[in-house]
């Protein structure tokens, strides 16, 4: 069983940043398809960036820009650089990975953008 920790959230003001790490209890993101996703109150959940090789990371027009999506192959993380935050940004941010048909889910972290 995978398990994926994230951390890094938090309350920032707008215009300033924070970086999101989800870390795997194995070496689950080799070879997988990976993912970050936000769920605002009263929203559904979003896509906001994936990755299926380094070479090809794509990001949802919102975010495009200010956002970036990153793995470190040695520590079994990815993160998400999320900067120019903006209220609207504020939700709950999930990590998410698909491998060999199972997928597996982070427990979230909240981000928060108010001045």
């Amino acid at each position: 069983q995978v398990q994926l920790v994230e951390s890094g959230g938090g309350l920032v003001q707008p215009g300033e940043s924070l970086k999101l790490s989800c870390s795997a209890s194995n070496d689950v993101f080799s070879l997988s398809y990976k993912a970050w996703y936000r769920q605002a109150p009263g929203k559904e959940r979003e896509l906001v960036a994936d990755m299926h090789t380094y070479a090809h990371r794509t990001y949802a027009d919102a975010v495009k820009g200010r956002f970036t999506i990153s793995r470190d192959v040695a520590k079994n993380t990815i993160y998400l650089q999320m900067n120019s935050l903006k209220p609207t940004d504020t939700a709950v941010y999930y990590c998410f990975v698909r491998t060999s048909g199972a997928e597996y889910w982070g427990q979230g972290t909240q981000v928060t953008v108010s001045s």
